[in-house]
């Protein structure tokens, strides 16, 4: 189950041109200093946005936060099952939370 989401996850990642897979151990995405996305060792994805964007997410996806390491993360959405099968439209998501920590303050 792992490795076929680590797939999905790099397969995800490469409709994204603009940033990179990174970790070894726990797949990541990161910009400005600030991480957006992440595979857990569940191969859950959970995807960064703006609390705005967060909480409208909620209401339209049948989904709650994002946890990795029994930890919760804050400002993490887990993405669904059913959206891993448009990888195009999840890649939307994903550039569009690049764009969110984008906007953030460089760590």
């Amino acid at each position: 189950m792992y490795e076929q989401r680590l797939k999905l996850y790099d397969e995800l990642i490469a409709r994204c041109p603009r940033f990179a897979r990174k970790g070894k151990t726990m797949p990541y995405t990161s910009a400005n200093g600030h991480m957006f996305s992440q595979l857990n060792k569940a191969g859950e994805i959970g995807i960064r946005f703006s609390k705005e964007v967060q909480e409208a997410y909620f209401k339209a996806w049948p989904s709650t936060h994002f946890t990795s390491y029994n930890a919760t993360m804050r400002g993490y959405v887990l993405v669904p099952e059913a959206m891993l099968e448009d990888l195009d439209k999840l890649a939307e998501y994903l550039n569009e939370s690049y764009d969110y920590v984008m906007s953030l303050e460089p760590k």
